[in-house]
């Protein structure tokens, strides 16, 4: 069986901005508002259900709340240099932004594209949920815009 929480759907998403360094369109800076997804795929527990809804969708409402209205920064991009202070000054070729602190999620990722953010979003889920017995697969998905979206997935079989 399969579980889904489509997040602008559920009210699951958040507003950020980013670039993608070197890219001809996307090295600009410009935001989405991201929806975060979640698929479950399992078989019924005891209590009829794969996972409760609502466990689930608390967990991922705390960590769209974390990214929104933040800078998207990758902490790892090769063509990056990043100053943390008071303020983040990220230099990219000719390119030099300047955001206070308190406006930046800086991550674990070389490039803060979707399907790196996705990439994150599975990390978080994985670290904050305790996924019963009966679950053997987790999808989380990030959606940039309506039909435009990335995807990851754990087995635990």
């Amino acid at each position: 069986m399969r579980l889904e929480i489509e997040g602008r759907e559920a009210g699951i998403k958040f507003s950020a901005c980013h670039f993608i360094t070197e890219h001809a369109k996307c090295g600009r800076l410009h935001g989405h508002v991201y929806g975060l997804m979640l698929t479950l795929h399992g078989d019924k527990g005891a209590n009829g259900m794969i996972m409760d809804f609502i466990e689930l969708k608390k967990v991922m409402r705390r960590i769209a709340e974390d990214f929104d209205h933040r800078v998207l920064l990758p902490g790892n991009c090769p063509r990056m240099t990043l100053s943390v202070g008071e303020e983040v000054v990220a230099k990219v070729g000719k390119k030099r932004y300047v955001f206070p602190a308190e406006d930046v999620v800086i991550l674990d990722i070389e490039e803060a594209s979707a399907e790196e953010v996705a990439r994150v979003m599975l990390a978080r889920i994985l670290a904050e949920i305790r996924f019963p017995s009966n679950v053997f697969r987790v999808e989380v998905g990030v959606e940039e815009e309506r039909g435009q979206s990335a995807w990851i997935s754990h087995d635990f079989r």
